[in-house]
């Protein structure tokens, strides 16, 4: 343990540990009362303040280890994040503003909201609410997962000789911290704190691409050193390649993994912004226009996320040697550059954890409160009960994700994170497609998602690990059908399953004159704007807060 470097990191985390208390005053309204105030900020976000707090929100700790230690692994397939990140923005531009639309005229807070009333469906509505927990909870996991490696690297967990709580104290510690100033300051606390972390990752990373490679050679010399080690580990495995007892490494996919590049890329893509905690991000914003800005300003991300990935052949070149290859690029800060700058990477990371932590559990929180307590268990619940339903739930799913965490093997809570893409992507036809058309019959999408869940997690059940033919959930490609080694993105075969049982059945439940429910929006609703009847301006912060 260096001294100087966790000295940095501490002061870091408890300046914003401070800031997440404080923002329970910034842009303060007279109570956090209701979810409007609490659970969405006041509905009153501008551009700058979106762009970090959105970015903050989809640019993970996770990311920022998962990314490059997949390059670093050798994976032939892991860049397609950064496609993926770029081909979302102009998918967004064009639906959420029609979501922001909506959900700001009738008080919707959650995605279910809006397809209960679109739909009249609490079937429907339960199923995306249920889908979106089920898709959220491995994800908050996964953030601390991310501080966990950065307390491993750094030497702050005790040896395997101290007790199980002295080995895991400085994860209780963060994990007390994030629950505290969530509870109290809801959305305004990660938006605060996501200053701070998005500007430690731009210039950690901006630094270290300018840095390591005039320090190993330049990236030519990088880029050799890479593909000459993985060219050496599949010549000296090519046995167990060839017997499917090992995965080969590559930095090029190829001919037979583009289509697994191409449709993880894509079903990613259209499944990113069905999460729960992108959608808070998004119905936390003033206007249409700030979503549509934000939609142009934010693959700024994406570019810092390139540089990102590329660190994964940095390591290699740099010799850095690790088990698990998610501590690569902490190891890295570590071995090159100097303590201080090591602590401010590594503050950088775990800041990075707590942000989409805490945006990632209000989100979940929202969904039990407006979905299922309030829609099954308490129908008159005020928007009191409301708050302090969504504050306590958001603790007891920060529970949830720490003992995810502490009791299952990580490459699981990975694994599960990966099916959470799966899950979440089958919410779409509901949520996207709806608020274009309502020709898909509420039964026949309830039907469809149900087929596609049952099929995504099914499949992703039966892929095994390399090498451990036994196990299960090991990875989220699947043999495309027919084929003997073109694979694809299980979420994505899901998809089109769960898209080709909808329209059927909405054809035959037609014909057959089903009952369709009652839409409740009006066609003028998607595209309402700031200063429209029912689209108010955003909530001054001296006045009581809105119910």
């Amino acid at each position: 343990m260096n001294g100087v470097a966790v000295g940095v990191f501490v002061f870091f985390f408890l300046l914003v540990t401070i800031m997440g208390f404080a923002a329970a005053r910034w842009r303060r309204a007279k109570a956090l009362d209701n979810l409007d105030e609490w659970g969405l900020g006041g509905r009153g976000f501008g551009t700058f303040i979106a762009w970090f707090l959105i970015g903050g929100d989809l640019y993970t700790a996770y990311t920022f280890i998962a990314v490059p230690a997949t390059l670093y692994a050798g994976s032939a397939v892991g860049f397609f994040a950064v496609p993926y990140t770029i081909v979302v923005y102009p998918i967004i531009f064009l639906f959420l503003p029609r979501l922001w639309s909506v959900s700001h005229r009738h008080g919707y807070v959650t995605p279910a909201d809006f397809v209960e009333g679109r739909y009249d469906s609490r079937p429907l509505a339960l199923a995306v609410a249920l889908t979106g927990l089920l898709a959220t909870m491995p994800y908050i996991a996964l953030q601390l997962v991310g501080i966990e490696v950065v307390l491993q690297v750094m030497g702050l967990q005790a040896g395997e000789d101290a007790s199980w709580f002295v080995q895991h104290l400085p994860l209780f510690v963060a994990f007390a911290v994030l629950a505290a100033y969530t509870y109290s300051s809801g959305l305004r606390a990660p938006a605060l704190i996501a200053f701070v972390k998005d500007i430690l990752i731009y210039v950690v990373i901006i630094v270290a691409v300018l840095y390591l490679p005039s320090k190993l050679g330049g990236w030519d010399s990088i880029f050799t050193t890479a593909n000459d080690s993985f060219n050496a580990f599949n010549k000296e495995n090519a046995d167990a390649i060839a017997a499917g007892d090992a995965a080969p490494k590559a930095m090029i996919p190829p001919a037979a993994a583009h289509w697994a590049y191409a449709s993880l890329a894509l079903g990613s893509a259209l499944a990113l912004f069905m999460y729960p905690h992108s959608v808070t991000g998004v119905l936390s914003t003033r206007s249409r226009q700030v979503i549509r800005r934000n939609a142009a300003l934010l693959p700024a991300y994406s570019f810092l996320l390139g540089l990102l990935a590329l660190l994964g052949f940095v390591a290699i070149a740099a010799g850095i040697k690790v088990e698990n290859a998610q501590q690569s690029v902490p190891q890295l800060f570590e071995q090159e550059f100097p303590p201080w700058f090591a602590g401010v990477a590594f503050a950088a990371i775990a800041i990075g954890a707590l942000v989409p932590a805490a945006i990632m559990s209000i989100a979940a929180a929202n969904l039990w409160t407006r979905n299922i307590y309030r829609a099954f268990i308490n129908r008159d619940a005020t928007p009191q009960q409301e708050a302090r339903q969504s504050k306590l739930m958001s603790l007891l799913v920060k529970f949830g994700a720490l003992a995810f965490v502490l009791g299952l093997p990580k490459q699981f809570a990975i694994n599960l994170q990966l099916l959470g893409g799966v899950w979440i992507l089958q919410t779409l036809p509901a949520i996207v497609v709806g608020l274009y058309t309502r020709w898909f019959h509420r039964w026949a999408l309830f039907a469809g998602w149900a087929v596609g869940m049952t099929y995504g997690t099914w499949t992703a059940y039966g892929v095994p690990l390399p090498g451990d033919p036994d196990s299960h959930f090991g990875g989220p490609l699947e043999l495309f059908p027919g084929a003997e080694t073109t694979k694809v993105y299980i979420g994505f075969t899901a998809f089109l399953l769960n898209l080709l049982v909808t329209v059927v059945l909405s054809v035959v439940l037609r014909a057959l004159k089903v009952p369709e429910g009652v839409d409740r929006t009006r066609p003028d609703d998607y595209t309402a704007d700031l200063g429209d009847e029912g689209v108010e301006a955003e909530i001054d912060p001296h006045e009581p807060a809105h119910a």
